[in-house]
């Protein structure tokens, strides 16, 4: 299994499943950066599928650039061929961790965790938008205040623009 090194080296992404006060279900996909730790996405729908995560990478792409593995388990969103094809021609390497084993995808599995315990088992959403705004409102916190121990407590957006504005290749591995 490859290993971050750098931002964009390795990006994990899983699913979370919740409900709305009203027991609609809804599904979220998170996309983390492993080595700066940073949430770069939280979709939010009632079911998405291989489509919904290609358009997710396509957005990613764009804003941070490419990334050189993405790490998942073997759910049919991320094994489906429409995703294998796409990720083969942004010749981006995908990474499936062994069937039962959610430790060997622990960065998003620990994010995941965070997510549940911090928001979403503290609120009761009304609906998807709601959940879209209070979702991305946490994951804005997340990455701009919320200490992270894996870099001496700074956010992971700080550690992002740490190592981006950096001029020093010594500074960056101490970011």
């Amino acid at each position: 299994m490859p290993g971050a090194t750098q931002p964009n080296s390795v990006w994990s992404y899983d699913f979370v499943h919740d409900q709305l006060v009203d027991g609609r279900a809804l599904k979220m996909l998170c996309v983390i950066d492993e080595y700066t730790r940073e949430c770069l996405a939280i979709e939010v729908g009632a079911s998405l599928r291989s489509q919904d995560v290609i358009l997710t990478l396509s957005r990613l792409m764009r804003l941070y650039g490419k990334p050189a593995f993405i790490r998942s388990d073997n759910g049919a969103e991320f094994t489906a061929a429409k995703v294998m094809r796409w990720l083969r021609d942004a010749a981006i390497g995908p990474a499936f961790i062994t069937p039962g084993s959610p430790w060997q995808n622990g960065f998003v599995e620990s994010f995941n965790g965070k997510l549940r315990d911090e928001l979403l088992n503290r609120e009761w959403f009304r609906s998807r938008a709601e959940a879209k705004v209070l979702i991305e409102r946490w994951r804005q916190f997340y990455n701009e205040r919320r200490p992270h121990s894996a870099h001496r407590y700074q956010p992971p957006a700080t550690v992002r623009r740490a190592w981006l504005d950096s001029d020093n290749i010594d500074a960056r591995l101490t970011a």
